[in-house]
């Protein structure tokens, strides 16, 4: 009898034993709640540190939201962020309310906390990330965009802008990820394929620029620059004519675009036909008085006819020159007229343009209108400055 007493006493002490074990377990949570409350998040973090590694707690989403609210004080607090490893207590924080989701949803009575709190952790990153990058600080920058870009995966400011951080510490790689993320992303802009295509040139990987720039167009068609640069490789490709049979079909397809006669003008003055660049430069400004290369381009014609007969009449001897020479020079003085309205227009839509500037700078000059050179020379001046 005594030996069976003996024994049951032992079980039952043993039995008396299992609840105090899980209070243990659960109070971690508690004191951590409480230290948090009372403004102890030192404590507070190292209660809740335990249960999240406790097996009968680690599973819970109050464990892991009160463990995002812990480390989210810390990194507001200008005392307690100092036992913070840099960037630690906002990572800790976005991993505990995801984790937070996870168990609970959004739209658990936790989750959907933690969800609210995240949105704000977003600001918080992409604030540290433009803060690092006015520092000069690149890969910090970098680091708090990607955390950005984590909490909101689809976002695309902080993918953006994580591009730009790299290319202002010059990893280009990094950079082409991150724009390549971006049209994952179904984002697109001209810019975005302009700096894919400016890397791959300045790289020299002229595959990789030829297959940007076939992508840009496929995005934008009609783009003057992307026109532009899919004229130059075809032409230093010798395939001139191809790109010319590009820009008839987009043309037929698209009558009314100014952008369209203006490039295919410029691809006429390259291969020196001047007339077919002057009917397609004067076609676009009709279409479009605002195009400027087509305003510019028209100036430039004239003012190149007109340098010509000057050229010619200084080239003569005396007796050709008393013959001839005057009829060049008023020949001259017409087309540097003729070029003016060209000039200003294109000036009027592009104030700071320093060809515009210098070319009707000259022109003013030669037709004798000192006040109107000297005006746009200091322009030039003070630009320069800059």
């Amino acid at each position: 009898m005594n030996k069976t007493f003996l024994t049951l006493a032992a079980a039952a002490a043993l039995s008396a034993s299992l609840p105090s074990v899980a209070l243990a377990q659960t109070s971690a949570v508690t004191n951590a709640i409480l230290n948090q409350r009372t403004g102890l998040l030192d404590k507070a973090r190292v209660d809740i540190d335990k249960a999240i590694v406790n097996e009968k707690t680690s599973g819970k989403a109050k464990t892991w939201f009160t463990r995002g609210e812990i480390y989210q004080g810390m990194l507001e607090s200008p005392i307690y962020s100092k036992q913070l490893q840099p960037g630690e207590g906002l990572q800790k924080a976005y991993e505990s309310y995801a984790k937070t989701v996870e168990l609970d949803t959004q739209t658990g009575e936790f989750g959907k906390q933690a969800v609210t709190r995240m949105d704000g952790l977003y600001g918080r990153a992409f604030n540290d990330a433009v803060n690092s990058y006015n520092a000069k600080e690149y890969d910090k920058a970098i680091a708090s965009y990607k955390l950005a870009s984590q909490i909101k995966p689809q976002d695309t400011t902080a993918v953006l802008y994580s591009a730009y951080a790299y290319e202002a510490k010059q990893d280009y790689a990094g950079a082409k990820t991150s724009y390549n993320q971006l049209l994952a992303m179904n984002y697109k802009s001209v810019t975005l394929y302009s700096r894919l295509l400016q890397m791959a040139k300045q790289q020299k990987d002229d595959a990789e620029a030829a297959k940007v720039l076939q992508q840009a167009l496929v995005a934008y068609p009609t783009n003057k620059t992307f026109m532009l640069e899919d004229l130059n490789m075809s032409l230093a490709s010798g395939k001139g004519e191809d790109a010319l049979g590009k820009i008839n079909k987009s043309i037929a397809a698209d009558p009314s675009n100014s952008n369209l006669y203006a490039v295919r003008g410029s691809m006429y003055d390259q291969q020196k036909k001047q007339d077919l660049a002057l009917a397609d430069y004067k076609k676009a400004v009709e279409l479009d008085p605002n195009n400027f290369d087509a305003q510019f381009n028209l100036g430039v014609y004239n003012y190149n006819k007109a340098a010509d007969a000057y050229t010619k009449a200084s080239k003569m001897d005396l007796k050709t020159y008393q013959t001839s020479g005057k009829k060049f020079e008023a020949d001259g003085k017409k087309y540097f007229e003729a070029s003016v309205p060209y000039f200003e227009k294109a000036l009027q839509l592009q104030p700071d343009d320093r060809n515009t500037l210098a070319s009707l700078q000259k022109v003013y000059f030669r037709l004798g209108r000192t006040a109107d050179s000297e005006r746009l020379n200091a322009k030039l001046q003070s630009l320069n400055k800059k």
